[in-house]
C-alpha cells in the first residue's frame, strides 16, 4: 500500500515507522510545511521521499493527516478533492467535531475516517518518532456510519497494525471526554510549570528541590504550544467546563487547607485514590 503521511512529527513519523516495519506500507511518501522536518524525515528513513503535494496525494492508497487541528480543518477538504476515488484518508486529530463538520458535505466524505489515536509524548518533530508509540493504546473512530466499508476496513487494519484497540464515539461525545482525560491534564501541566517558573524568578534554588513528582506532573508542559493551542481553541466549550470543575475542587482543597482540617484533606485524597481502580498501571 502506498502511504502519504502529512505531518512528519511524533505522531505521523511513528505511524510511518510502524507501518513500514509491519510491511503494510510498500512506499512511504511525506509532506510537511517545515522543510527542515521534511528533510530530517527522509534522512531518518521515516519516509522514502517528500513529493509535491498534488503528486503525493494522487499516488496514495492511504493518506494520514497528523497535523495541528486548525490546519487539519482547513486542509482536509482539499485533500479529499485531490485523492483518487479508491484512496482512504485518515486523520489523527485530538478534536473531532470541527474536523468532521469541515467535510460533512464533501462528495468524497465516505473515503474519510475520523480518528484519534490517543498516544504521544511531550516531544515533537521527526526525531521524536519511534516504533511502538501506539502499542496497547486506544484509538477512537467517529461517525463510522459516514465512512465506506472499505475505508473503515483499511483504517481498522492500520490501527490494529499499530497495536491499538479501536472504539467508536460520536464527535461531541469524544470532545467532551477528552477534555477531561487529556486536555485538562495538559492545561494543568502548562500552568503548574508557569506557576513554578514565576516563583523561580525570586527563589533561585527552587529547581534544586524539584524531585520526580514534580518532573512527572509537569512533563506535559514541554508539549508543543503550536499543537495544543488550536486543540484548546477547538474544544473550548468542554474544556472550559472541565476547568470550572477542576477549579472548584482546588478551591475546596484550599479552604480545608487554610482551616488546617486534616480530616477533610485526608478524605479528599482518599476519594481521589479511587483512580487506581481505573488506572491499573
Amino acid at each position: 500500500m502506498k502511504v502519504t503521511i502529512i505531518g512528519l512529527g511524533l505522531i505521523g513519523g511513528s505511524m510511518a515507522l510502524d507501518l513500514r516495519k509491519a510491511g503494510v506500507a510498500t512506499k512511504l511518501m511525506g509532506l510537511d510545511q517545515n522543510l527542515s522536518n521534511a528533510k530530517k524525515a527522509v534522512d531518518l528513513k521515516i519516509v522514502d521521499e517528500v513529493l509535491p503535494e498534488n503528486e503525493a496525494l494522487a499516488k496514495a492508497d492511504l493518506v494520514i493527516l497528523a497535523i495541528p487541528v486548525n490546519a487539519l480543518c482547513a486542509f482536509l477538504p482539499s485533500v479529499l478533492d485531490a485523492v483518487n476515488k479508491n484512496a482512504v484518508v485518515i486523520d489523527a486529530g485530538s478534536t473531532k467535531k470541527m474536523i468532521c463538520n469541515s467535510v460533512a458535505n464533501h462528495p468524497k466524505r465516505n473515503q474519510f475516517v475520523a480518528s484519534h489515536p490517543i498516544a504521544g509524548t511531550e516531544f515533537s518533530g521527526p526525531e521524536a518518532a519511534f516504533n511502538g508509540l501506539f502499542e496497547n493504546k486506544t484509538n477512537i473512530i467517529c461517525e463510522q456510519e459516514k465512512s465506506s466499508a472499505k475505508a473503515l476496513t483499511t483504517a481498522e487494519k492500520v490501527f490494529k497494525t499499530l497495536g491499538m484497540n479501536t472504539i467508536f464515539m460520536e464527535p461531541e461525545e469524544h470532545d467532551k471526554h477528552v477534555a477531561y482525560v487529556s486536555h485538562l491534564s495538559h492545561v494543568s501541566s502548562f500552568l503548574l510549570g508557569q506557576t513554578v517558573l514565576d516563583i523561580e524568578k525570586d527563589e533561585k534554588n527552587i529547581f534544586d528541590l524539584a524531585g520526580s513528582g514534580f518532573a512527572s506532573t509537569v512533563r506535559l508542559a514541554k508539549s508543543s504550544p503550536e499543537m495544543w493551542t488550536p486543540i484548546f481553541e477547538q474544544n473550548a466549550e468542554y474544556l472550559s467546563q472541565a476547568l470550572l470543575e477542576y477549579i472548584m475542587h482546588l478551591q475546596k482543597f484550599q479552604y480545608h487547607l487554610q482551616k488546617r482540617d486534616a480530616k477533610e484533606l485526608h478524605k479528599i485524597m482518599t476519594k481521589a485514590n479511587d483512580i487506581k481502580r481505573i488506572l491499573k498501571s
